[in-house]
């Protein structure tokens, strides 16, 4: 099956580098534009791309700004794929695209579909405090996530687990039925089926105005967004140090049984950690970055700044 493969971050590198190991043709890699990062400036390469240039020889790979640009599908009919392989890319392909491939365009989505439908599904899983979540291989459509499903597997979490952890976990289920979907197309055995489209929900692209920590909410769905956005952007909140208004992410946290339901009060500040209460219970604060700093555990803030030179900004 020779195949071409669309996809962006890293999520979707490693399911490349899978795929590659596994002796699947790739004939061609397509993501998005190198992009400036740092005060530098500096052109970084996505992860797909850093995957396909580690191949010996490099596979080649096409970065246009719009992979849907009429002059860009003479590029892709080119290589003659039968199967377009689209993982995480970052834009909707149209459907000249779509119907180019012999065998069609598949999709390996991070979501129990149709369930999560966009561009954020794990994180807004996790900030929903979702348990059981999954991965989807389908047929792609013009409509955004709304093809036949081919495959699902799904995994439980627990109410601790992050962002990258659950990303990791999802990456692996997502590239062994993905190897096993090519081998049924190839075979002439794969299934699909209709979504209920009424049951769709939407998972959009996460804001840093979403990531606000709202201190009225119950204990347990701060910790949810704390693990949702952890890392980048993080969830975070305003505090004043030294009587300087800064910005706290906090990276690593924990619902903790209290009696005290203070919204946005400091509970605890020493040899206990750092608790803050909420709208329903209280949160711990364990690993965290103030603006300037660092990232750093809680009781290293508290070593190196008094309590009455610390406060939440409500």
């Amino acid at each position: 099956m020779k195949v071409v493969f669309f996809g962006t971050p890293q999520f979707a590198a490693d399911v490349l580098s899978d795929l590659l190991k596994h002796n699947i043709q790739v004939l061609a890699v397509i993501t998005k534009p190198d992009r400036a990062q740092g005060r530098s400036k500096q052109l970084v390469p996505t992860p797909v791309k850093q995957v396909a240039l580690m191949q010996e020889p490099p596979l080649p790979c096409f970065q246009p700004e719009l992979v849907s640009a009429p002059e860009f599908a003479a590029t892709l009919a080119a290589f003659e794929a039968g199967l377009f392989v689209v993982v995480a890319y970052g834009e909707i392909i149209k459907q000249h695209l779509l119907d180019m491939p012999r065998m069609g365009c598949i999709n390996l989505h991070a979501s129990l579909l149709p369930k999560y439908r966009g561009a954020a599904p794990i994180q807004r899983a996790i900030m929903n405090g979702e348990m059981e979540i999954g991965v989807t291989i389908m047929h792609m459509v013009k409509k955004m996530d709304a093809g036949d499903v081919i495959k699902k597997a799904s995994i439980l979490i627990d109410e601790n687990q992050s962002f990258p952890e659950v990303e990791q976990r999802l990456c692996q289920i997502g590239s062994h039925i993905l190897l096993e979907v090519i081998h049924e197309i190839e075979e002439g055995t794969s299934q699909r089926h209709p979504q209920n489209h009424a049951e769709a929900t939407f998972a959009p692209k996460i804001e840093l105005e979403d990531c606000y920590i709202d201190w009225n909410r119950p204990a347990l769905h701060v910790h949810h967004l704390v693990r949702a956005v952890t890392p980048d952007p993080g969830a975070w909140c305003y505090v004043e140090v030294k009587q300087q208004k800064k910005r706290l992410k906090v990276l690593k946290s924990q619902v903790v049984s209290s009696s005290e339901y203070q919204p946005g009060e400091i509970l605890r500040y020493g040899k206990e950690g750092l608790i803050v209460g909420c709208g329903e219970g209280a949160l711990q604060i364990v690993t965290l970055q103030l603006e300037g700093k660092n990232v750093m555990k809680a009781e290293e803030l508290i070593r190196g700044i008094p309590r009455q030179m610390f406060s939440l900004v409500k």
